[in-house]
Order: structure tokens, then C-alpha cells, then sequence
């Protein structure tokens, strides 16, 4: 290991040498390092080569975060195959404690990152949620987006491994009928697209730093519904979120549909233990 984390820092980074490495915790997909070399320290990840593609559309995520978002993320330094393994080497994020008035410049500062927009709903490029494929193949109406490019694949999958049957098939087929009429019309908005507490950091300037990115152009609501998934984010967060770019009444209601499809992720990722809350949604908007 420390022959092919020498070849990364020396490919990217020299002069830099490595001088320790040390394994953490990196999910549950990736190979994760912090790597400590004579010119800094950087996060190292790996996986088979044939996941080349995952970290190359993760790089370019977070090429885009950096540009199009206020909040901070790694900086790419390098991406590539070595040794039978592909890699992404990125700036290492020191954890610190949190700075007076860190929820309230998390809060407005993704919603200045949702004012971000595009013309279309997705990207011009597909990328991955978790290890699975994520298709942004761009659509005009984000329902269109959302029924097409977000549920269907995972539901497809599911289906395919026998972890639904054709009555919840049945029970999203209804659903897709009413959706038009249960969430608000916004613009595309530029979004991270696996926003939740697992995916950000508190930095040692005291702010929050974002990775993991999954980018697209979506609605907005998703984002914030999927924060609210497994916790983690103070309520100052959605007040000055709010207060910065005001989202339409009703949201608390409209939480559970926007969650379907991080839920339909998990159940593919993890297995059916996560049916539960799907049910409950389709049973309540159906």
C-alpha cells in the first residue's frame, strides 16, 4: 500500500514525498487515507479500476461545487489508475469545532448556492449516487426529471433484484399521476445531491465544508428533504435558509415524496429494511 500511495503523491504532487499515511474511514464503498506528505496533508480514496467512473464524475462534481457554490469542498489534485486500482487524491479538511453563527452561514449560504440556475432540469453529464449510476439526461418540467431520471432507474432495480413487487410498482404508477399537483413549480437549482450530515464537515475555520458531491440541476426541496432524512442540521439551519431564499408553504408535507428517492437508493444500496418509509409515503399520497 504505501508503494502505491507513494506513486499517487509522487504522479501529482512532486517534489512532495509521502511521509505517513494513515487509513480512516471512507464510507461504505471506498479505500480512504489521509496521507501526510512534505508539502501537506491530502485525502486519498481507491477502489477496483472499474470504478474508474465513479471518481471521475466525482471529481468533476466537486470541480463545479467549488466554482458555482459558496460553501467550501475539496480541491481535486488528482484522479487516475495505478497499480490496479483507480484513485481520487484531494485537500485534506481538518475538523474544528463550529464558529458562532455556523448555522446560519450554512443555511443562507446553500440557498445562495440554490440560486445558482440553468435553463434545464440534470446536467450534461450522468454521474453516481453512492456506487449506483445517476442518469441527468436534461428535461424542461421537473416532474418529467424526477419520474424519468430519479425514481424509475431505482425502481427498475429494485424490481429487477426482487425487493418490490409490482403493488408498490403499481402504487408509484399512481402517485406520478398526482405529482404535477403536489409539488410547487420552481427553477432548476443547482444542487450537492446527497446532502446529508454524513456528507459535510465542520472545517477547522469553523465552517461547514460539503463533498461527496452527486451535482445536478433539480428542485430545491429534494435537497432540503433529504437533510432531513437522518438528521444532523439544527433548525437555524432552514430559518435562515429561509430566511435568504424562502421556500413555498407546505414543504414539512411534502418531505416524505421528495425522500422517495434517496429511500429507493438505500434499498438497492442496502436492502429492503428501507421499504418501510416508502410504503408509508405511498400509502398516505395514494
Amino acid at each position: 500500500m504505501n508503494d502505491f500511495i507513494s506513486k499517487v503523491i509522487e504522479k501529482h504532487l512532486s517534489p512532495a514525498s509521502v511521509t505517513s499515511f494513515k487509513s480512516i474511514a471512507g464510507g461504505c464503498i471506498n479505500n480512504a487515507f489521509k496521507v501526510t506528505t512534505t508539502g501537506g496533508t491530502y485525502f486519498l480514496k481507491w477502489n477496483k479500476p472499474s470504478l474508474y467512473e465513479m471518481f471521475k464524475t466525482e471529481s468533476t462534481g466537486l470541480t463545479l461545487l467549488d466554482k458555482l457554490s459558496p460553501i467550501s469542498s475539496p480541491h481535486v489534485f488528482g484522479l487516475g489508475k495505478i497499480d490496479e486500482k483507480s484513485y481520487l487524491l484531494t485537500s485534506w479538511i481538518e475538523k474544528g469545532i463550529p464558529e458562532s453563527g455556523f448555522w446560519e452561514n450554512f443555511g443562507k449560504s446553500l440557498a445562495i448556492q440554490h440560486k445558482e440556475s440553468s435553463r434545464l432540469f440534470g446536467l450534461d453529464h450522468n454521474n453516481f449516487i453512492g456506487s449506483l449510476k445517476q442518469s441527468n439526461r436534461q428535461h424542461t418540467k421537473w416532474t418529467d426529471f424526477f419520474i424519468n431520471e430519479r425514481l424509475t432507474p431505482q425502481i427498475n432495480l429494485a424490481s429487477s433484484s426482487n425487493l418490490i413487487d409490482t403493488s408498490i410498482q403499481s402504487k408509484f404508477d399512481k402517485l406520478f399521476q398526482k405529482l404535477e399537483n403536489l409539488i410547487p413549480t420552481e427553477k432548476p437549482s443547482f444542487l450537492h445531491g446527497d446532502l446529508w450530515s454524513g456528507n459535510f464537515i465542520i472545517s477547522d475555520e469553523g465552517k461547514a465544508a460539503i463533498y461527496d458531491p452527486a451535482v445536478h440541476y433539480g428542485h430545491r426541496e429534494t435537497e432540503l428533504a433529504f437533510t432531513h432524512l437522518f438528521g444532523g442540521f439544527s433548525p437555524d439551519f432552514y430559518k435562515y435558509y429561509n430566511e435568504e431564499y424562502p421556500i413555498e408553504p407546505g414543504f414539512d408535507d411534502r418531505i416524505e415524496i421528495h425522500n422517495l428517492y434517496p429511500l429507493l437508493v438505500h434499498v438497492n444500496l442496502f436492502g429492503n429494511s428501507y421499504l418501510t418509509g416508502i410504503i408509508q409515503t405511498l400509502n398516505r399520497f395514494t
